[in-house]
């Protein structure tokens, strides 16, 4: 989402690091620019012009312009202001001292709102918690259908009564007796929407806060929007007294502004971010950590975070000891493409270290393809497990077998082996280095 952007700033603030010395005319400039960057962002004008002031009266200062690296200075400054235009207030879920803590999820239709409340019933359920999902979108017939059908898929039990015999206020107060009942941590309540908001829909959302008493009343909103998701927080926020935000679909080609101007214009704090369309593509949201990967300098942490939970710890170990001794075959290599595909996209992995995201740009077509894994895992799937642990008995004939069943060529399967051989001798040298950089050559 952050793609021009990021480059945008990227590109100034590097010529300020090229330079020795910084004069005020030199910040001007650059400060210019990057207002300019904001707005084309559809950064919220005000947010804009205010951002630049707050970097210019702290980089002015004889301390930050006669230093030995003004540039560095500034960028840090820049990344701090950043961070505090994010910011807003606590960005975690407040939970409740009683037995359940309430979620009422609220939004306009179309905003993501039914999928992004059973991505958030499975990050609660992955730290832990027990969940159970609460269907009270009436006005929308395929809603209670679209939550129980999620629900299934997740194994979250949903709770939802005929919608034609009830009331969203009573479906509600059900649902949350039944979440005490059940046990469970967390309570989430998908409400209605409609493509606008109306006094009727806030009537509605106002009835059922006031008789479910949420800990929690989260917004979902679209980010793709632009400026209209920052008017609909304010409209929200007016009428149910928002605790929080959840940006969905923050893995877009859209511009970014609305995520950068959305908590300093509405005082409303983001939560999550929606980051794509599978069940586990909700980020819990920090400040800090999207201010770097704004500005290309990555997201360890994030990074980490994701590794920790898509590699079992006493695999890796395992597998490191394999890499030690020479032993790694295609059946290991399989388990590592899946690992890396749970998290995430090669290129969102590739932003979250330090460097790697401006160097991927630099990369030839293809390299960051998700294609190419799927192309990997079904040559490895065709082969027999003893060709996977020997991959040199695999003759002309096997080779070929293995390309029918996949539905690749033979020049495809023997490019995979000549690339297998290359990388068991890189694995031995990272398990030594760990070098990021030898990561991408496993798929050129």
């Amino acid at each position: 989402m952050f793609e021009n952007l990021t480059d945008r700033l990227t590109g100034i603030l590097n010529k300020l690091t090229s330079k020795g010395r910084l004069t005020e005319a030199d910040v001007d400039e650059a400060l210019s620019l990057v207002r300019r960057s904001l707005l084309e962002a559809d950064v919220n004008f005000r947010v804009a012009r205010d951002f630049v002031a707050a970097v210019k009266e702290r980089s002015m200062g004889s301390d930050i312009l006669e230093s030995l690296s003004p540039g560095q200075q500034v960028i840090k400054i820049v990344q701090e202001e950043l961070t505090g235009l994010l910011s807003g207030g606590d960005n975690s879920l407040t939970l409740s001292s009683q037995a359940v803590t309430t979620i009422m999820m609220v939004g306009l239709q179309g905003s993501g709102k039914t999928t992004t409340a059973a991505k958030l019933a499975l990050h609660l359920r992955q730290e832990g918690h027990k969940t159970l999902l609460i269907a009270a979108d009436l006005r929308r017939p395929a809603a209670i259908q679209q939550l129980e059908t999620l629900g299934k898929q997740l194994d979250i039990p949903v709770y939802s009564e005929d919608p034609t015999s009830t009331t969203v206020v009573k479906v509600a107060k059900n649902g949350l007796e039944k979440a005490k009942q059940l046990g469970v941590n967390w309570a989430i309540v998908d409400t209605g929407g409609r493509l606008q908001i109306d006094e009727e829909l806030m009537q509605e959302l106002g009835d059922v806060k006031k008789e479910i008493n949420p800990q929690e009343v989260l917004l979902v909103v679209d980010a793709m929007t632009g400026q209209e998701a920052v008017s609909a927080a304010e409209g929200f926020h007016s009428q149910v007294d928002l605790t929080g935000l959840i940006m969905s679909k923050m893995d877009g080609d859209a511009r970014g502004g609305a995520a950068l101007s959305i908590t300093r214009v509405t005082g409303v704090p983001i939560k999550f971010m929606g980051v794509g369309e599978r069940p586990d593509g909700l980020e819990a949201f920090h400040p800090d950590r999207l201010a770097s990967r704004i500005l290309a300098m990555g997201d360890i942490l994030t990074l980490i975070e994701k590794a920790q939970g898509a590699v079992d710890e006493k695999q890796a170990a395992e597998m490191e000891k394999k890499f030690r001794q020479a032993s790694f075959d295609l059946e290991d290599f399989l388990t590592q493409l899946q690992s890396v595909k749970k998290m995430g996209s090669l290129s969102s992995i590739m932003d979250m270290i330090p460097g790697m995201g401006q160097l991927s740009k630099k990369m030839p077509a293809g390299d960051l393809d998700d294609g190419r894994i799927e192309r990997i895992e079904a040559i490895i799937r065709s082969m027999t497990r003893e060709e996977r642990q020997r991959p040199e008995i695999l003759n002309g004939s096997r080779r070929r077998r293995i390309s029918k069943g996949s539905g690749t060529t033979p020049a495809d399967v023997n490019q995979l082996l000549n690339q297998f051989k290359q990388t068991q001798k890189m694995m031995k040298q990272m398990s030594k280095s760990r070098n990021p950089m030898a990561m991408m050559k496993m798929f050129k």
